[in-house]
């Protein structure tokens, strides 16, 4: 999983258009792209879609539902739960607690759909509220759901009534460098994706390809779409590329010619445990992207 197109859910015209976007993942929007005399709509549409696609493989169909507080999420989950959605992206996510509500309505809803038990993934945004930036440490036992951890700049910028969530060269303020932060920590402590959020200027494709560069390097393994033209970039950056496949093969070979050594030299430098684990990310990441 490297790009994850966001695509209205009451438009089966960019939906069917978002299929050869190239996008690893299409997350089919209920919530904050979708008004609100449209969610009946959004529902009908979205669950046919799902039907028409179902066990199509690539792209993978996620849904955003609306979040917890709306009361509107049970009714998302019973319109397109039928239709065997890969995965659940929850929106304005608390903490933890949540995830593990939504798993206990998922069981429901899987038990009501004759779905296997667990086979919805969970994908929660744990960034949008305050509370939520604070409660970035209580995702580790929520749910064997969780398949990753994202993060938003815009409804927390909202909440905390930031006037920019980046300064005038285009980095992030602190307040949203810290979520991001939080966010990737997070992720990893659980073992789980770190997916990086949007960029909202589709048409500025050479800062997005710097922010996906730096997005990369600091330890996201993905990162979320709103447009098309943003797939290609996505891809790109987040496949890992010929040299550093041939640099992690190269570690790895080393490290198993010696055997139990605990450290080892290779190329003048110091090779121990935490350049290996490095490797075999690379190499993960290379073989889910086909590029191995």
């Amino acid at each position: 999983m490297r790009s994850m197109l966001f695509v209205p859910g009451d438009s089966e015209r960019k939906m069917e258009k978002a299929l050869t976007s190239g996008a690893d993942v299409l997350i089919l929007d209920l919530e904050d792209s979708v008004s609100a005399a449209n969610k009946e709509l959004a529902r009908k549409i979205t669950s046919g879609f799902l039907s028409a696609h179902e066990g199509g493989g690539t792209p993978a169909l996620h849904v955003r539902v609306n979040a917890l507080d709306t009361g509107l999420t049970q009714g998302d989950l019973d319109a397109v739960m039928g239709a065997k959605p890969a995965c659940i992206m929850l929106p304005k996510a608390e903490s933890g607690e949540d995830v593990a509500r939504l798993a206990a309505m998922l069981r429901v809803s899987e038990a009501k759909a004759g779905i296997e038990d667990g086979t919805t993934a969970i994908l929660p945004i744990i960034t949008e509220t305050p509370q939520a930036v604070l409660n970035a440490a209580t995702y580790r036992h929520a749910s064997d759901r969780l398949t990753g951890l994202t993060w938003g700049a815009e409804d927390l910028s909202a909440a905390i009534g930031a006037r920019a969530t980046r300064d005038a060269q285009g980095r992030y303020t602190p307040v949203f460098q810290h979520a991001r932060t939080v966010t990737i920590l997070a992720a990893s402590a659980v073992g789980v994706a770190a997916v990086d959020t949007v960029y909202p200027n589709f048409r500025d494709e050479e800062g997005f390809r710097r922010d996906c560069i730096e997005s990369e390097r600091d330890g996201f393994t993905a990162r979320m779409a709103i447009h098309p033209a943003q797939v290609p970039v996505i891809n790109e950056v987040f496949t890992p590329s010929a040299d550093a496949i041939e640099k992690a093969q190269r570690l790895l070979d080393a490290v198993s010619q010696q055997g139990d050594a605990g450290v080892i030299a290779l190329d003048g430098e110091m090779v121990d445990r935490p350049h290996i684990l490095r490797a075999e990310r690379v190499l993960d990441r290379a073989r889910a992207a086909g590029a191995l």
